[in-house]
């Protein structure tokens, strides 16, 4: 868990140092429209992130790796193209420009091989590798961005730097997934790999909405905050958000780790309940750790963002919810009860009408957000809890 810990906060320092710099460097206003865009590039993991768990988890279950990677390239090839399909959405949304759209979308195909990658080093339990995987990635997504940023480029040369990465990291993960074979030989395993009979790309769609929910409840607030508030505020919010990115992928690696225990019946419920009390725990840190630094947001983005401090412990508390439901959906998904997304869902339609119709300000914004996570994440706690305890009432 350390190693994978240590991978994950690369990554994720990597990151949060991108927004930092994008939001000094491209000012409230660019920086709104960059953030969105980011976050739009975010759901492109969905499929990528529900791969990586399907893969692990029947990896567990003895499936084979050339099965496993004939489905980890036909979901590529799909996220491919529904991300074609989707960049009129985005600017139409968005109201942003083709280049922007299309650099934030082309991640898709890639983010779904190195969650391939991934899943494989995840199911088999090589977590040295996975942590490097995870620290690379991170750093190749960010790297050419930043130089890109620092060149005085926009948004939309950014975000083509960072698909640009991801798609060195694509090659690495594949090739650190299966050490012992040449990249034609993987591939030559794949095309001539019978198709799966028991699982396939329905199971990862299934899986998929279950991501797709969690990911839309952390994403929202951001696409609605470029709909309800100014470009200033809204170029706040964003980055008022970072704090919430932090708590909420601080604990990553809990689930990572846990969750080939969490898809074997013998361990699956001491998984499933220690995974949530180490992530409360990591919450709370996390939460008390925002109010005490609040002060220092401003010195390290600017004093235009100002306003927002006294947010901060808020937008922490958002993300520390979100991430006890993401272990609690991860277990759901451990076990092929994906039905445990419906909750999220509607949280997230009561979250977007709220916003919509009530929030005109960052604080009434964040405020909504945070309780509906709240409510969403109470739910299914007691829900996974109840049937790590009694599994045959989930049967």
């Amino acid at each position: 868990m350390t190693l994978v810990t240590a991978g994950a906060m690369t990554a994720n320092a990597a990151g949060y140092l991108l927004q930092l710099l994008a939001g000094r460097w491209l000012g409230v206003t660019g920086y709104g429209e960059f953030a969105s865009l980011l976050a739009v590039q975010l759901m492109c993991a969905v499929p990528a992130l529900a791969l990586q768990n399907v893969v692990a988890r029947e990896l567990v279950r003895g499936a084979s790796a050339a099965t496993l990677w004939r489905l980890v390239w036909r979901c590529a090839a799909l996220a491919a193209l529904a991300a074609t399909a989707l960049v009129p959405v985005v600017i139409w949304l968005l109201q942003v420009g083709v280049a922007a759209a299309a650099g934030a979308l082309g991640a898709a195909p890639l983010l779904v091989l190195i969650s391939g990658g991934q899943g494989m080093m995840q199911g088999g339990d090589r977590f040295r590798a996975l942590a490097f995987v995870l620290a690379v990635t991170g750093i190749a997504r960010v790297v050419p961005a930043v130089f890109a940023l620092a060149a005085g480029a926009g948004a939309a040369a950014a975000l083509w730097a960072t698909a640009a990465g991801y798609g060195v990291a694509a090659i690495g993960a594949c090739a650190a997934a299966q050490p012992a074979r040449p990249l034609a030989q993987l591939w030559e395993s794949f095309r001539t790999a019978p198709a799966p009979t028991e699982f396939g790309v329905g199971t990862v769609l299934r899986a998929a909405q279950v991501q797709a929910a969690l990911m839309a409840l952390s994403s929202a607030d951001l696409i609605v905050a470029r709909v309800v508030l100014d470009n200033s505020d809204a170029g706040r919010y964003a980055l008022g958000s970072i704090a919430a990115k932090i708590a909420f992928w601080l604990p990553q690696a809990i689930g990572v780790v846990l969750y080939p225990r969490m898809a074997q019946p013998h361990s699956s419920a001491r998984a499933i309940r220690d995974a949530l009390g180490v992530l409360s725990a990591v919450g709370a840190v996390a939460v008390v750790g925002a109010a005490a630094l609040a002060p220092l947001a401003p010195l390290l983005a600017g004093h235009d963002y100002a306003p927002i401090v006294d947010l901060l412990w808020l937008f922490a508390l958002d993300g520390a919810l979100l991430a006890l439901l993401q272990g609690a959906l991860l277990s759901a998904i451990a076990v092929d009860r994906t039905a445990l997304a419906t909750a999220t869902w509607v949280g997230l339609i009561v979250e977007v009408t709220a916003q919509l119709i009530l929030a005109r300000s960052p604080s009434a914004l964040i405020g909504i957000a945070t309780g509906v996570a709240a409510a969403v994440t109470a739910v299914i706690v007691v829900t996974v809890l109840r049937s790590a305890r009694h599994p045959e009432l989930s049967a």
